[in-house]
């Protein structure tokens, strides 16, 4: 499946999150990470950030879909990481 997750953690958490999210998909801004991803491997990732994250003041949102064909994306700006490109 494709995944886009943004977070908003507190300070102390955002590091932790970075790196998590980093092993699992693409960095494509601030708080911002897309990719596709098997539904076990989100589960995965997801069960790891509740092991830190404060459910009080933290959030985690995920849009998925079945294939990254069937949404649009268009940058306006600097692109942080080009993932269209592939060697």
């Amino acid at each position: 499946m494709y995944v886009i997750l943004v977070y908003d953690c507190g300070e102390k958490r955002v590091n932790k999150m970075l790196k998590l999210c980093r092993r699992y998909l693409n960095w494509i801004q601030n708080s911002v990470f897309e990719g596709e991803i098997s539904e076990v491997k989100l589960k995965e990732l997801i069960k790891c950030a509740e092991e830190f994250i404060d459910k009080d003041t933290d959030s985690i949102i995920v849009f998925s879909g079945l294939m990254k064909n069937s949404l649009s994306k268009k940058i306006i700006g600097k692109e942080r990481s080009n993932i269209d490109i592939f060697l």
